[in-house]
Parts: structure tokens; sequence; C-alpha cells
């Protein structure tokens, strides 16, 4: 009783290797992509961060509904700082626009200083 027969189990689609964990109707994970990662992306991001992807590595084999990312994590300024690869659900991910990467990474205004000339 509760026990699976082998049937049952040679009914359900298998991983496999090199497939993309992404859903059909997902938008697709490509490179050049600036994401905001927070933990409805994955619970190791307390604290949000951006990423600029670098790919999607689909060789790896993983739950279903998740998927590995190599991306470039970056600060306020929009500057590479740290090479990452990240196990994300891609349902969580939230797309930037990528004119966001100049500075605007993370909605913080940033101030130019300006000189001002002194008469000699």
């Amino acid at each position: 009783m509760g026990e699976r027969t082998d049937a049952a189990a040679a009914d359900e689609p298998s991983p496999r290797c090199g497939t993309s964990r992404t859903s059909p109707s997902a938008r697709p994970i490509t490179a050049g992509d600036l994401l905001r990662l927070d933990r409805t992306a994955s619970v190791q991001f307390c604290r949000p961060i951006t990423v600029r992807v670098i790919r999607e590595i689909g060789d790896r084999h993983t739950y279903d509904g998740w998927t590995w990312i190599e991306a470039y994590q970056l600060n306020t300024k929009g500057d590479a700082v740290a090479k990452r690869e990240l196990f994300v659900q891609p349902a969580g991910l939230r797309w930037l626009d990528s004119g966001a990467s100049e500075g605007a990474v993370v909605g913080r205004r940033v101030r130019t200083a300006t000189r001002t000339r002194v008469p000699a």
C-alpha cells in the first residue's frame, strides 16, 4: 500500500542532461540580461543583488523549476565586482532595463562632482 510501482515511475519524465529548466512560457535567460535577484529567485538572496548574465548553464542536473546561471555581480555603479555561478528559479527572476546599468542599478541616484574654477 502506498508504494509506487515501476510502471508509475516510468510514466514520469526524467531530467535530461543539457536541457534547460525554464518553463516554455518563461522568458529565456540570455547573455547580457540584467537581472535583480531577491528571495523570490532563491532563499540565498537575503539582500537583493544585481547581475549581468554571462550564460545559462544547461548541462547540470537540477531540480524542476531551477537552473544554474553564470553571471557578474554588479555594484551600485553597474561595475562587475565578482563572477558567480548561481542556482535560481527562473520564475522568480526580475529583468531590469539594460539602460539601468548606468548607475541606476539598484534605484540610487548617482551624483557627479562638479568642479568650480577659482580665478588665480
